[in-house]
């Protein structure tokens, strides 16, 4: 195998290290019957609402420019993904949900 192919297969090795290491450490640091700080438990609970919060935001940054195009798709799709957060408080249903909507409406 030539030396480029060796630092890409290095590169991919540390990166997936450094990701198992990062995910599994919570676990290693609140194992047996150490509590979680209240702080920290409470950050639990607020970031949904502010990871979707800043999705939002995100996708409707350019809505006032294409608000005669795609704009009011996009408004439609953010009102499906709230009312399906707000039925059903899963996040991963509400941006599935909103972004297959958004779809189909392109298509029409």
């Amino acid at each position: 195998m030539p030396n480029i192919q060796w630092n890409i297969i290095g590169i991919i090795l540390i990166s997936a290290a450094i990701t198992f290491t990062l995910r599994a450490l919570p676990f290693f640091i609140f194992r047996g019957n150490r509590t979680m700080p209240v702080w920290l438990s409470r950050l639990g609970t607020m970031l949904p609402s502010a990871i979707m919060a800043v999705l939002i935001v995100y996708c409707l940054k350019e809505v006032p420019q294409t608000i005669t195009g795609t704009g009011i798709f996009q408004c439609l799709a953010v009102v499906v993904v709230a009312v399906t957060y707000k039925w059903k408080h899963n996040m991963f249903l509400s941006i599935l949900s909103g972004t297959l909507f958004y779809m189909i409406l392109l298509k029409l």
